[in-house]
């Protein structure tokens, strides 16, 4: 079927998508092999979520094509944001969402409950089963659909935005997880536009704004360059740790202040 080598789990070639007139994809083109840890970078609105699923294979793209492995199993982790938290629904009937559209009725098996508890415990939120999910915080949270992602058995996991609006302890904490879930071989594609709290803490980076800027290490696409080209605005990036730092320049910084400044003129006059 495709020219896929052995570790190549799924490829994107000049892929370009949109809805309507409006251009989200150009000519993207992106691979994810068995065991890589890629974290997709950009603002909002740069195509983030759809190259995602255009790489799980619910969106075709408008041109192009999309290579994967035979048989290939994916999991998907969306945005918390986008999750109705007042539906009353508990842990394990969230992972439980996961069973076959085969098997949705009669209700779960008890080797499938037993699956879901070992799975919520292999997260260390096996205690968690029967708490509604709107109880719990918000690294729970994630742990919670990651598990649902999980119970498929995914070659490959994507994950849109895992620390949107979360604190820095979430942020540690999902940070932490991925890890350990890749260190045991699962491959794993993710959004994020949180430059220093996530992605400069990945292996492997694919700047994206329509098009693909820079793609590789951070300290390889971390550059001022780079980053100007995918967000619009001149950043500087220090090191600290022996890590890439992303600030705003100071040219952006007086922009911004003079902007405010006029902003707060602006008020006075129509007082």
């Amino acid at each position: 079927m495709t020219g896929l080598g052995d570790k190549v789990l799924v490829r994107a070639v000049d892929v370009s998508h949109s809805f309507g007139e409006r251009a989200v994809l150009a000519g993207v083109n992106a691979e994810v092999g068995a065991g890589d840890l890629l974290g997709i970078v950009g603002p909002s609105g740069s195509g983030k979520t759809t190259l995602l699923r255009v790489l799980l294979g619910g969106l075709a793209p408008t041109l192009g094509i999309v290579e994967r492995r035979p048989g290939l199993r994916v999991g998907y982790v969306p945005q918390v944001e986008t999750v109705n938290w007042h539906f009353p629904v508990t842990v394990n009937e969230v992972v439980l969402m996961a069973r076959r559209k085969s098997r949705r009725w009669p209700g779960p098996t008890k080797a499938e409950r037993r699956e879901v508890e070992a799975m919520l415990e292999h997260l260390g939120i096996g205690d968690l089963g029967h708490r509604h999910i709107r109880d719990l915080s918000g690294g729970q949270q994630q742990r919670v659909f990651i598990a649902r992602a999980l119970l498929g058995r995914p070659d490959v996991l994507f994950l849109d935005e895992p620390t949107s609006g979360v604190d820095v302890r979430t942020r540690h904490e999902v940070l932490h997880l991925l890890g350990e879930l890749h260190d045991e071989g699962l491959a794993i594609v993710l959004s994020t536009h949180d430059l220093n709290g996530m992605a400069a803490h990945l292996p492997r980076l694919l700047c994206l704004n329509v098009r693909v800027a820079a793609e590789g290490t951070p300290r390889e696409v971390l550059t001022s360059a780079v980053l100007e080209e995918v967000y619009g605005a001149p950043m500087e990036v220090l090191e600290h740790a022996g890590m890439p730092l992303v600030v705003d320049s100071p040219d952006a910084m007086r922009a911004a202040a003079a902007g405010r400044g006029a902003d707060i003129r602006e008020l006075r006059r129509q007082a």
